[in-house]
């Protein structure tokens, strides 16, 4: 297994050393985001901003005039909200084409301390018109993503995770935006994940299963914009719908499928499994996915605890 990270800055050097027009612009976290791949393979594409994201979003956006395709390195909570201002100004307000490689996303950062754990940039960036949010499953679905972007001609943020997960596509895989993609199908509920939580909620499904509940997974890795009749297909006949995500219940991914629920006449109920209205903490990953309840075991435990919610509220 490879971390999204190492794929990110393996296929970025890549990509550095076959088009001139990539640039990688880091905030002095190369060995931690892994841009220092960029730098020790294709040193004319990597640029060393040091520890000030809102000019590295002014000198990625100056860049992008001149033809150039840069890409910000930096943990997710400093380009979320660091430099917000410079985002909503120079990027997202002109559709600049650059794009925001996110990393240490998510809630297991805690070995960096809680001030460095980003919970809510799928909300604020999925807010920002224009903007482009995409969340893969693994290193397969990460690396297509990245090559996606590294073409699309509009801004595009990409939320990496650290550690590496249990593979969750095939080699063959093939990223199409938007798409909405089944991983597992079930009769009983459908699951809906993004990001490397995916992973987890697939080992959810497969503990389900041996307590006899049948459960659809279905994976979004474009957050927005996401083709909304293709997840309504997914979980029109669904008896209950639960999303899981590692970030704020509060406008991530459980309020995206609120959202595209809410104006549907038959709309199945809706469950959503995430971190409350709160700030995490600083513990290793294991502890942390547990309080939370964002384990395979956890996640398992509380489907099935919805589903018996639900089934009394049926027959009452």
């Amino acid at each position: 297994m490879r971390a999204q990270r190492e794929v990110w800055g393996q296929t970025l050097a890549n990509l550095a050393r076959e088009d001139e027009r990539v640039l990688v612009i880091d905030g002095d976290l190369a060995t931690s985001t892994r841009a220092d791949l960029v730098a020790d393979q294709a040193p004319g594409s990597f640029i060393q901003a040091g520890i000030a994201e809102q000019n590295m979003v002014g000198m990625a956006f100056g860049l992008t005039t001149m033809g150039y395709r840069p890409w910000l390195s930096s943990f997710s909570v400093f380009l979320t909200h660091r430099c917000l201002d410079q985002t909503r100004m120079l990027v997202s307000q002109t559709k600049a084409p650059v794009r925001f490689a996110a990393a240490y996303s998510g809630l297991l950062n805690g070995s960096s301390g809680k001030t460095h754990q980003d919970l809510t940039d799928i909300a604020i960036m999925r807010s920002m018109p224009h903007m482009t949010v995409l969340a893969p499953a693994d290193e397969v679905e990460a690396e297509a993503v990245i090559r996606w972007a590294a073409d699309h001609d509009g801004p595009v943020y990409v939320r990496l995770a650290r550690d590496a997960v249990p593979p969750v596509f095939e080699e063959s895989y093939a990223f199409r935006p938007g798409e909405p993609r089944l991983v597992n199908d079930g009769d009983d509920v459908t699951i809906i994940s993004t990001g490397v939580q995916t992973a987890r909620v697939r080992e959810s499904v497969r503990l389900l299963a041996e307590q006899g509940v049948s459960a659809r997974l279905v994976h979004l890795a474009t957050i927005k914009p996401v083709d909304e009749r293709a997840l309504i297909a997914f979980v029109a006949a669904a008896p209950l719908v639960v999303t899981v995500e590692e970030h704020s219940v509060i406008g991530g991914l459980g309020g995206l499928v609120s959202e595209i629920l809410a104006p549907l006449a038959d709309a199945p109920p809706l469950e959503r499994i995430g971190l409350a209205d709160g700030w995490s903490e600083s513990a290793p990953n294991g502890f942390l996915l547990d309080k939370y309840g964002l384990a395979p075991e956890k996640v398992a435990a509380k489907i099935v605890d919805l589903l018996g919610e639900h089934k009394t509220r049926t027959l009452q």
